[in-house]
């Protein structure tokens, strides 16, 4: 038996789009003598579709396109993903199904069990548990078939697939007594540079256990914050990996069961490049599927000739194309020459159009209207603020007057700790590097600069400062950004107490003062864009802490 695994970017509701990307797979699938198509988690509808559950005609749409799919299912088999009305009249109006289609119609239905409840995920709120369980019979085999979580019954409670929840039930349990002679798992797994190999450790050690071949069909592409890297696999029973589709793009694979179940000593193909070039892919799909999603084509962002600027004009003119991104570059009293001469230099490198908008007259005209106001009173954060907001004043004046949408240059480590202004350098549609940490914004940019000088040496080099008084450097306010990213990751991605960072050998005062600039800053993160999510817990969905607490 062979069986294509197709890895799809699909658009949520955009119901002609999913069919006709989902037909085709299944076209070319016969073409290629396949017996059967597995497509992913939520396939007819995409994934994470949220509150457009609660609507009976969405869920109608994704009924009628299974059935639609199921008309093309004649001698060949697909699994496809999406909701279905719940049959019986306890529980939740939907469960989260997973379709095995066969001559012309729905032969079998799997519904998900394990209904994740955490950081991004919240589908208790639409689905009601599976608590039944079988195979499917096909073409002489037993074809056990999971829907995502299922398969990550095992995870240890400190883990980000299962923390504080108990499994009552487990799928896998429920279905070995039946000896299954191949486990599929359809999924709509999102990326986390920190959980590449947990992940990928699951369906490994699943073959390994039940000493039965695994299919594992991912989705690829981005929902607003949200990207899947795609990865699907076909694992062989000693958990050896036989296939791995390809990351951050669509693919597509035929896979021999008889070849897949027989013991193997070495992979065939496999992606063993390193996190930082899976960040970089991983947001220029972001960057892409946001824009092409919404139908929006140009981009613009303010560049400053800092390190993170820089790394996301490069982000975006490979997302979109140089010729749809434009900068902006608007110079201070402080700014130093250096800061423009460089971006000028990365603009003509990418061959994007840039203009210069000095702010020094703004400046002084806001000066001067607040001056009554201000009399008598010294400079202080609020003039530093001012230039800020005049610079995202600017940036939001020619993306509405050219169509450009507005780019967020702001690092994690910033927003982390408040070193952002509202309604200036927080402005944006979406945020590029918000959900990557300064240092490793300093190894994308080196990473971008790997085969030639595209972000010029000496923005790389020059001390990271705002730019907004003489002589301002970041670390006049904060710890270096080698201590300062390894205690923000501990105290937000690993979710340790003051006391426990202390223990990890640094000074409890500066642990203190960061945790506390990180709680003080909720309210700005509340107004802040969409941030492309890279990590186990990015701002925004991921994170929710309430406003007004006292942590």
């Amino acid at each position: 038996m062979k069986i294509a695994l197709s890895q799809l970017n699909y658009h949520i509701g955009n119901f002609g789009y999913n069919r006709d990307q989902i037909i085709n797979a299944i076209i070319r699938a016969k073409q290629d003598h396949a017996d059967l198509v597995v497509f992913s988690e939520m396939s007819v509808c995409g994934y994470p579709p949220q509150d457009l559950l609660d609507y009976r005609e969405f869920v109608d749409q994704c009924e009628d396109l299974v059935r639609e799919i199921a008309d093309q299912c004649h001698d060949i088999a697909a699994i496809v993903g999406g909701p279905r009305v719940n049959p019986d009249q306890q529980g939740k109006r939907l469960l989260n199904a997973a379709f095995f289609l066969y001559q012309g119609k729905v032969q079998y239905i799997q519904d998900k069990t394990l209904l994740p409840t955490y950081d991004i995920f919240d589908e208790y709120r639409y689905f009601e548990p599976n608590e039944t369980f079988d195979v499917v019979h096909f073409k002489g085999k037993k074809i056990a078939l999971t829907v995502c979580e299922d398969l990550w019954d095992e995870q240890p409670a400190e883990s980000d697939f299962g923390r504080d929840q108990l499994y009552r039930v487990s799928p896998m349990e429920k279905l070995a007594p039946y000896d299954p002679d191949l486990l599929i798992n359809i999924s709509a797994s999102p990326f986390s540079y920190s959980k590449v190999w947990g992940k990928k450790n699951i369906f490994i050690q699943k073959a390994k256990r039940y000493e039965v071949p695994v299919i594992y069909v991912n989705q690829v592409g981005a929902q607003t914050e949200l990207i899947f890297e795609g990865g699907s696999m076909a694992i062989h029973p000693n958990g050896i990996i036989h296939r791995e589709l390809n990351w951050f793009e669509e693919d597509y694979r035929v896979v021999d069961v008889d070849e897949l179940a027989r013991w193997s000593e070495n992979a065939q193909t496999h992606d063993r490049r390193g996190v930082i070039p899976k960040i970089h892919d991983g947001l220029v799909l972001g960057l892409r599927d946001f824009f092409a999603k919404l139908n929006f084509d140009k981009a613009v962002l303010g560049l400053s000739g800092g390190i993170d600027s820089s790394v996301a004009l490069v982000i975006a003119a490979r997302a979109l194309g140089a010729d749809h991104v434009r900068a902006l570059l608007m110079p201070g009293e402080y700014s130093s020459e250096g800061s423009v001469s460089d971006s000028e230099q990365l603009a003509r490198n990418l061959g994007v159009q840039y203009d210069v908008v000095p702010i020094n007259q703004p400046l002084e005209a806001f000066t001067e209207a607040l001056d009554p106001l201000f009399k008598g009173t010294r400079e202080d954060v609020t003039e530093e603020n001012l230039q800020a907001r005049i610079r995202g004043t600017l940036l939001m004046a020619v993306s509405n007057k050219f169509g450009h949408i507005l780019l967020n240059t702001s690092n994690k480590s910033e927003s982390a700790v408040g070193y952002a202004t509202l309604y200036g350098d927080m402005s944006g549609a979406l945020s590029v590097l918000g959900d990557v940490y300064k240092t490793d914004v300093y190894k994308l940019a080196e990473y971008i600069n790997q085969d030639q000088q595209i972000i010029p040496q000496r923005i790389l080099e020059k001390a990271p400062s705002a730019e907004l008084r003489p002589d301002q450097k970041d670390s006049d306010s904060l710890p270096d950004y080698q201590v300062l990213d390894k205690i923000l990751f501990q105290y937000i991605e690993l979710q340790k107490s003051t006391a426990e960072i202390e223990q990890e050998g640094y000074d409890r005062q500066t642990v203190e003062r960061i945790t506390s600039m990180v709680n003080a800053s909720e309210y700005k993160r509340y107004q802040a864009p969409p941030v492309l999510r890279i990590s186990s817990k990015a701002f925004g969905a991921g994170r929710r802490m309430p406003l007004v607490a006292r942590y």
